[in-house]
């Protein structure tokens, strides 16, 4: 019996057979990622000959949240993908909503980071030098402080873009996972689209800056996309409420009105903690 074609878990276009595999693989559990806040199984996906790596979240593994209903964050992290895709900008892995062996949860294609990727730095300085975006201050022992900076990539200001879009509360350091052929992918996204500004992220360094000509492109295809005819609408009517759906319709046509990257609200904690 020949070994199974093996899918890198790496960077991975998005196709049907792909698709097919997390959703209706043989799902293995291999173990448990013990730093995730919610049951996160390391597993393997087989159907035909075709084998993958993956991350199953079991609904039944989530914590219940004050500001969520119970049960509903594997579906958000599934909306969440498919707004990622409808941008075109490919920023979350594969994932889909299937049945495993704890029950019904997310399924998402695992993703290998290179550990050389540099994207977040804490720098002895008051400002941040070029190529970098200031975050803010964060207390380093000894009542010192250093100035926490992002990369000024345009990975991450997309991905800025979309968890603006998707009202991602918690958008931490290790959630953002750059591959070696130059990819960068997002994970974690349960706490999304809260019908309430909840947006709680690292990626500030572009905060009222204008957006992109690319950005402005993408949000435009997404409002279309969200009208009640679109496609997306569809798809994600059977993952979030009606609320939830308008919310995000709303927070796409804010974008596009003032053509600028958000600014904290002040009404929530702008960055997560732990930030990593």
């Amino acid at each position: 019996m020949s070994a199974p074609e093996r899918i890198p878990p790496r960077s991975v276009t998005t196709d049907e057979p792909l698709a097919d595999l997390l959703t209706h693989g043989e799902l293995t559990v291999r173990g448990r990622i013990r730093d995730a806040s919610n049951a996160a199984l390391y597993c393997t996906v087989t159907q035909d000959g075709r084998e993958a790596t993956c991350v199953y979240k079991p609904v039944a593994g989530e914590r219940p949240l004050w500001d969520f209903p119970d049960g509903t964050l594997a579906q958000r992290e599934v909306a969440a993908y498919e707004v990622s895709e409808a941008t075109g900008w490919g920023l979350i892995p594969p994932t889909v909503l299937r049945e495993g062996p704890y029950g019904e949860g997310m399924v998402q294609l695992w993703i290998e980071a290179s550990p050389e990727a540099d994207l977040l730095a804490l720098v002895d300085a008051e400002e941040p030098e070029p190529g970098w975006k200031a975050i803010g201050f964060a207390e380093v022992g000894d009542g010192k402080t250093a100035l926490l900076v992002h990369a000024d990539d345009e990975r991450l200001r997309r991905l800025a873009v979309l968890d603006a879009v998707i009202n991602n509360a918690d958008r931490k350091g290790g959630h953002l996972l750059p591959t070696e052929d130059g990819r960068l992918y997002g994970i974690d996204h349960g706490v999304t689209f809260n019908t309430e500004n909840k947006l709680r992220t690292l990626l500030w360094g572009w905060a009222g800056e204008p957006l992109t000509p690319e950005a402005i492109d993408a949000l435009k295809g997404l409002q279309e996309a969200l009208t009640a005819e679109g496609a997306l609408a569809g798809r994600l009517s059977a993952l979030i409420t009606a609320a939830e759906l308008d919310a995000t319709r709303a927070r796409v046509a804010v974008l596009l009105e003032t053509g600028t990257h958000p600014e904290p609200s002040g009404e929530w904690p702008a960055i997560p903690w732990p930030p990593v």
